[in-house]
């Protein structure tokens, strides 16, 4: 974004500078990294992470009022309800895009926000491996709020681990060892200590829970949760079964708790009215179908990775809906196509992430990853074939 900067890095690109990247990235946790690196990050400066965040902590003084739990009350899908929630998520990830508005300027648009974690660990290894193999601009760094790369860790481990030893703390997921992002529970293994464990790998003994450490039967006291429940019903009878366990009362501390995937998520965009946000709207609140509804996209309230979202809504789409209360209706953005490559310029989101440790009155900005695009949809399925696109990271100037 940043024209000289980006200028600069391209004439100094290389495809043997980009192998030698990848190679030692794909060789920190050989065959884990199962995405597409972008040969290049994003260069913001400072005026444009501004914006973001002050959108992020317009967003957040919502998130943290008293009355938040009482507006998301009826977010979370029925039997879906894990006991035991907490009085707010440990972590929140938000997606913008790079965007341009009617006057040309270049402006960040809210995609969609999660209380749910995202790639915390990978980022840290990606900054590290890229700083070896490419300069960086005096004055930019990818963490924020004064956070470097030792204290960010540390305030990981502190949410991750509570009070507990990472033998009692375990990452948990569907199979994890099987999972697109699964480079990033290697990372948090290498930086936490805890281990990676499936659902199906748990031992409940009435409202404990076990698994086995290196052969040695080891009660779990707080879980650092990756499961997602849409993937869960997307499994077999008996994985499904298994994962019944989640919603008995167990005696276990949660990082994030479950319900907060729900509570902030595409459910909570209706409730936030900020230049930054698209207007959206429940769509069994939608009285009458927008006329312009060329200008709006659908999108199911649960899914993951951009499954179900509809770009070109007609009102066909809208009439054959079962389950409106699930749906939203956004105001569509326009995407820049700011990022100068050798051939077609790219377009880009930036995802903020935000620690909130116990005790502590809101989260903080921490990190970020990005993601490039050329297709028309961000994500990995639009972007097949292409060059300069994938996942990568933001430099803020500071």
């Amino acid at each position: 974004m940043i024209p000289g900067i980006i200028q600069a890095y391209n004439a100094a690109f290389t495809a043997e500078k980009y192998k030698a990247f990848l190679d030692e990235l794909h060789g920190v946790h050989p065959g884990q990294l199962d995405f597409r690196v972008a040969e290049t990050p994003v260069f913001i400066p400072r005026d444009f992470k501004n914006k973001i965040l002050s959108a992020c902590e317009a967003i957040v003084d919502v998130i943290a009022d008293p009355g938040f739990k009482h507006l998301t009350r009826n977010a979370i899908p029925e039997g879906l309800t894990v006991p035991a929630e907490n009085e707010h998520t440990h972590f929140i990830a938000f997606d913008f895009g790079i965007c341009e508005n009617e006057a040309g300027e270049y402006e960040p648009q809210l995609i969609e926000m999660q209380g749910f974690p995202t790639l915390f660990a990978y980022e840290v290894m990606l900054d590290d491996v890229f700083r070896k193999h490419f300069p960086v601009p005096e004055n930019f760094d990818c963490y924020l709020n004064s956070y470097n790369r030792e204290s960010y860790l540390q305030l990981l481990r502190e949410i991750i681990l509570g009070t507990h030893k990472p033998e009692e703390v375990i990452l948990l997921e569907i199979f994890p060892r099987k999972q697109k992002t699964r480079i990033d529970f290697y990372c948090t293994e290498e930086y936490t200590g805890i281990k990676m464990v499936c659902l199906t790998e748990l031992i409940q003994e009435g409202s404990k829970l076990f698994y086995m450490n290196n052969g040695v039967k080891t009660q779990i006291k707080r879980i650092y949760n990756r499961i997602i429940f849409d993937d869960l019903q997307q499994q077999s009878a008996e994985v499904q079964e298994k994962g019944k366990l989640l919603f008995t009362g167990l005696d276990v501390e949660w990082a994030p708790h479950p319900n907060w995937f729900y509570r902030i998520s595409k459910y909570t965009l209706p409730l936030i009215h900020h230049p930054y946000v698209p207007a959206t709207y429940f769509l069994d609140q939608v009285k009458q179908i927008p006329a312009d509804l060329e200008n709006y996209v659908l999108k199911p309230l649960f899914s993951f990775a951009g499954q179900g979202v509809v770009i070109d809504v007609t009102p066909a789409d809208i009439e054959k809906i079962e389950d409106p209360h699930n749906w939203i209706l956004q105001k569509k953005v326009k995407y820049a196509e700011i990022i100068q490559t050798p051939d077609l310029p790219a377009k880009a989101e930036i995802r903020m992430f935000y620690f909130w440790k116990d005790g502590a009155t809101r989260p903080v900005a921490t990190n970020n990853l990005g993601r490039m695009s050329k297709g028309k949809m961000i994500g990995v399925r639009y972007n097949k074939d292409k060059e300069w696109v994938g996942g990568n990271f933001c430099y803020f100037e500071k």
